[in-house]
This record gives structure tokens, C-alpha cells and sequence, in this order.
């Protein structure tokens, strides 16, 4: 089927998704977090691995960190399927949306919330762009290690969903090997941290099962 006879006959609104669970939806999140129409969804059809689309059945844009709980608990109560996404540079189809669901945009977690130079760590938002972090203390002389070739846009929530590397991870290792500790919202919208500051900690190494999970067991907040 052409492309344009294709997408004229998709509906201008989603009609895929529970109209109880989108009323649901604009009552949790500002009105402009909520997108429902063709052309606002069609922007996130896909990420970097363009083969595969599917259209969202409602694309969402929290901001904080209660919304994204709301999003969650939401998602849980109707049995509908739910995709993170950060930039959308990655090449896996990581961030590829279920067309019955919804795509959790975290775009707009996007600030470095503090900087350590003497323990030489930073607490940031996912949506933050890795080179934003090598930008943001350079002038004290450090660096975000893993370097993937899209580091120009790619976000650290990505980098932690895909473990992502670069060419630096020869010698610091992949995302796994850099990031101590995360705040996470699991699928119910319980709120975890997992990690610690410290370089070792006893018990189970949290960290290393949900670092390239491809969101699979929650959703990366800070």
C-alpha cells in the first residue's frame, strides 16, 4: 500500500486505547503532556532503527516525578502496555512503541541537578544528553566516560536502558560501569533506589540486572 494512501486511512485520533484510560491520563498530566492526534504521535513512531514503526496509541510527556507515577499506576490499572523513550537515537528498536499503548517520553527530565567534584559524580534526569555532562564539568576537569557515537543527542536514561559504551569504554568500562546508583518507578508506580554511592555494597547488584534492561523492569527518573 502507497505510504500517503497508508496514513490517510489511519484515524486522526487514537481510538486504540480505552476512552476511560485517557480521560484518566489528561486528569494526571498537563493538558500539552498528553498527545493524542496523528501528526503529534507520528514523530515517535520510531527511533534510530527506522525499519520498524508503530504508531503510539498516545505519546506522554511528564515532568516531574509524581506524573510519572500517575503514568505508571495508570498503565497498570487498564492492562495497557507502556514504552520509554529518551532521545531515540538508539539502533536496537529499543524505543519502538506498541501501537495499543504508551509511549513514556522523558524529554522534559532534563536538568543536572548537582555536581561533586571532590567524589567526582553528578545526580541528573534521564533526559539529560550525555555530552551535556562532559559540557557541564569540563572546566574542572572531568568528563562523562562512555562516549557512543551519538553522544551528541543521545540521553543518559538511553544510555542506561541500552548500557551503551563508546570507543572511551576500552578502558572506564560501559554505561553499567559508571553510574552509581538510580531512582527507579517500577511498573505498579512504586518508587525504588537502587545502587549506592559507594563503589561496593553487599547484597545483589541491582544495578547490573536493571542497567540494559531496555526498560523492561522500570523506568529511570534520576
Amino acid at each position: 500500500m502507497p505510504q500517503a494512501i497508508k496514513r490517510s486511512l489511519e484515524p486522526p485520533l487514537t481510538e486504540l486505547l480505552h476512552p476511560d484510560f485517557l480521560s484518566a491520563l489528561q486528569k494526571v498530566l498537563p493538558e500539552r503532556a498528553v498527545l493524542c492526534s496523528t501528526d503529534e504521535r507520528r514523530p515517535y513512531e520510531c527511533d534510530g532503527l527506522s525499519g520498524y514503526k508503530a504508531l503510539p496509541g498516545v505519546v506522554v510527556l511528564p515532568d516531574c516525578l509524581e506524573q510519572v507515577c500517575a503514568v505508571m499506576r495508570l498503565c497498570q490499572q487498564y492492562s495497557v502496555p507502556v514504552v520509554a523513550r529518551g532521545a531515540g537515537t538508539g539502533l536496537s528498536g529499543g524505543a519502538t512503541p506498541h501501537p495499543e499503548g504508551v509511549l513514556l517520553s522523558m524529554a522534559r527530565f532534563n536538568r543536572i541537578l548537582s555536581v561533586d567534584p571532590v567524589a567526582c559524580t553528578a545526580r541528573v534526569q534521564p533526559g539529560v544528553r550525555n555530552l551535556a555532562i562532559s559540557e557541564a564539568v569540563a572546566e574542572r576537569g572531568l568528563y562523562y566516560a562512555p562516549d557512543p557515537s551519538s553522544q551528541i543527542a543521545c540521553t543518559i536514561g538511553g544510555n542506561v536502558a541500552e548500557n551503551a559504551g563508546g570507543v572511551h569504554c576500552l578502558k572506564y568500562g560501559l554505561t553499567v560501569h559508571n553510574v552509581l546508583a538510580a531512582e527507579v518507578v517500577l511498573m505498579g508506580g512504586e518508587v525504588i533506589e537502587i545502587g549506592s554511592e559507594a563503589p561496593d555494597q553487599p547484597g545483589y547488584d541491582l544495578m547490573a540486572a536493571f542497567i540494559g534492561s531496555e526498560g523492561m523492569l522500570g523506568v529511570v527518573t534520576e
